[in-house]
């Protein structure tokens, strides 16, 4: 399947918008809660209500969040909903025994590193080893 070049730009900048430590976190707490203010996020994810701000403003430009006002106070919530499927995916693989994960990891190639003999010199008899 070819994936045409527009939508591997797009799915890069969603990618990269989903790679901020304290958006997942977010994101995490939101999915927990369903619909929380900035400041109940930012005691909840332990960042100042400003930085929590700025994130859930690029999440809500990236239509990953919304928020309704509710009298005073404005309420954000998960809008996209391949958010819970994706972050589920993810983090079940991530947690699932090591060994499972590295089966799916191409072997690594070992170095092919000289051995040395005797006094130091290489096994092919081509001198000692700087």
């Amino acid at each position: 399947m070819s994936v045409p070049d527009e939508l591997i730009e797009e799915v890069s900048r969603r990618f990269a918008l989903l790679s901020d430590p304290t958006r997942l976190r977010i994101l995490s707490a939101l999915l927990e809660r369903d619909e929380a203010t900035v400041s109940e996020l930012a005691a909840e994810v332990g960042g100042a209500a400003p930085n929590v701000s700025q994130h859930l403003s690029r999440l809500l430009s990236g239509a990953v969040v919304g928020r309704r006002r509710d009298g005073r106070e404005v309420r954000y919530s998960i809008s996209d909903p391949s958010i819970r499927p994706l972050c589920d995916l993810v983090c079940s693989a991530l947690s699932e025994p090591r060994s499972s994960l590295l089966r799916l990891r191409r072997p690594a190639t070992p170095l092919e590193i000289p051995q040395a003999v005797g006094d130091g010199d290489h096994s092919d008899g081509s001198g000692p080893v700087p």
